[in-house]
């Protein structure tokens, strides 16, 4: 797909190139195709050209759709008629980085477990509500193979390889990649929260999730704290000593972000982003994203501002 990700493309080719290499035996063979047959833009800027073309694909064992950023502005029907053609085919269809939208757009996760890169995760939910999406580094169900992105792709490959070819192979083509630990699809796709975030503190780490698993409907100071096994004084004095401002400039920082996600990459209106992040009204809502971001939810999507935005 036109801006898809480079590095997810190449962690997943380069394990079955590894195989082929290591074994001396064609294990695995792929071709790039492109839907409307031309090369395509990297989002770093550097083309690829296809080497087939779309409907000279008939017999393969997996197609794997990828793609990047904008996924969500991608519509090609004849890509998404082609891929329901393959299915009815009985091949198995997969799903790199941020392409589990064309997958689901053709309505062809239906009743599968798939996953999505994580900064796509709140826009995909909300778009496709009725799936079941999981946060795991990747997902194999049945004849279906979704992968967050990035070297995950590398895990979900040598996790495929590990169910073809044997584990031996999958941890030599893992030494020869120097990729230190295969990891399985159970897997969370983001570090840690004390990685993340410096801090070790388990009260203010047990605060920081229980923000984050409630951002549509924020929990109050006395909540946090009590749930934290705190007094609402020792809760601002842990946000103030850790993370140098209030728990409530904190929590509405994470709601900002999660909004500017939804902004980015739905089509949802700005009251129905306000609305799944814990905003009561646009005009509120919009008051705190320009006095954060600098601009309007309108202007973060290319929109005039309205007359009581201005200024």
């Amino acid at each position: 797909m036109p801006k898809f990700s480079l590095i997810a493309l190449t962690a997943s080719i380069e394990p079955m190139r590894l195989a082929n290499r290591i074994t001396g035996k064609e294990l695995f063979k792929w071709d790039l195709v492109s839907a409307d047959d031309e090369a395509v833009m990297s989002s770093s800027g550097i083309p690829l050209s296809p080497t087939c073309k779309l409907d000279d694909i008939e017999q393969v064992f997996a197609i794997a759709v990828v793609s990047g950023v904008e996924v969500q502005y991608a519509e090609d029907t004849r890509l998404i008629s082609w891929l329901r053609r393959m299915d009815r085919k009985g091949i198995s269809l997969g799903a790199v980085c941020t392409a589990s939208h064309i997958l689901a757009r053709a309505g062809l996760l239906d009743g599968y477990n798939c996953t999505i890169h994580w900064e796509n995760l709140p826009g995909f939910t909300e778009e496709f509500p009725d799936l079941n999406v999981v946060p795991d580094l990747f997902e194999i169900d049945r004849n279906r193979f979704t992968c967050s992105g990035g070297t995950a792709a590398i895990d979900m490959m040598l996790n495929l390889i590990a169910m073809q070819h044997g584990h031996e192979l999958s941890t030599t083509v893992a030494d020869h990649i120097l990729h230190e630990r295969i990891r399985d699809e159970n897997d969370q796709q983001r570090m840690s929260l004390p990685a993340r975030l410096g801090v070790r503190h388990p009260k203010l780490l047990d605060v920081i999730q229980l923000m984050e698993e409630n951002l549509e409907e924020p929990l109050t100071r006395m909540q946090l704290a009590r749930d934290a096994s705190l007094s609402t004084r020792q809760l601002e004095r842990l946000f103030r000593k850790y993370l140098n401002r209030s728990p409530a400039r904190y929590y509405l920082e994470l709601r900002l972000n999660k909004a500017r996600l939804l902004l980015l990459q739905t089509n949802m209106s700005v009251i129905d982003v306000a609305l799944a992040c814990g905003f009561v009204s646009a005009s509120h809502f919009s008051k705190c994203y320009r006095d954060f971001f600098g601009k309007t939810p309108r202007k973060e999507r290319g929109l005039p501002s309205l007359p009581h935005e201005a200024g």
